[in-house]
């Protein structure tokens, strides 16, 4: 008998979050999991504050919706609005209702009634370097501060959220990814998506491996 498909609900935007969504949608975690739902950026609401994350940076259009009108092509839920809010709450709790959240490039800070939904996890991921978890290349825009420390490489870790800053418990981290000498913030964001939605498809496929395994 076929296991049910676990229910994925992705939280993301511009590179990262395309790159993401594109995974749950056609990786090989595709044949375990159902996307439910996607929440991603309007850069132009006053809740996502633009002016600290990549939006503050030069983009066109199209990137600002990349994630939408993926979901939208694969007939999903797109939701832009506040998401520690009433009306989030019941679309979750009553209509997406996430066995897991997985979020990358997203303008809002998780609280603790979203964090506890999902019963397999929510988790993020996150820029940073090989040396320490948490990282100091915490908070919204973590490419720029590698940049002006002189790093030449950057590495992308999966963690579960929790109400800190890019402080939950460590999952797992992806292999080096060389900084090219005159990269953009913009540039490593492209960059570096890639390898950070397989570390999501890798390491959400064995959650769900082991939680199939502890029903059996």
């Amino acid at each position: 008998m076929q296991s049910p498909k676990v229910r994925v609900a992705v939280f993301g935007s511009f590179y990262r979050g395309f790159y993401l969504l594109h995974e749950m949608l056609h990786g090989p975690i595709a044949d375990h999991i159902e996307v439910v739902g996607v929440a991603t950026d309007d850069p132009s609401s006053t809740w996502v504050a633009a002016d600290r994350r990549v939006w503050q940076y030069p983009h066109t259009p199209a990137e600002t919706t990349l994630v939408a009108d993926l979901a939208q092509a694969q007939g999903l839920e797109v939701y832009k609005g506040k998401v520690n809010s009433e009306p989030f709450h019941a679309i979750i709790e009553q209509q997406w209702r996430p066995d897991i959240c997985i979020m990358g490039t997203f303008g809002q800070r998780i609280k603790r009634r979203l964090i506890e939904a999902p019963r397999l996890g929510f988790y993020n991921l996150h820029p940073c370097i090989d040396d320490k978890w948490p990282s100091k290349y915490i908070g919204g825009n973590p490419f720029d501060a590698l940049m002006r420390d002189g790093k030449t490489y950057t590495c992308v870790v999966m963690h579960q959220v929790d109400e800190g800053f890019d402080t939950g418990p460590f999952v797992a981290i992806s292999d080096r990814i060389a900084i090219p000498p005159g990269a953009s913030v913009t540039d490593m964001h492209k960059i570096t998506s890639f390898s950070a939605a397989q570390l999501a498809g890798r390491c959400l496929l064995e959650t769900i491996e082991r939680d199939r395994k502890a029903y059996a």
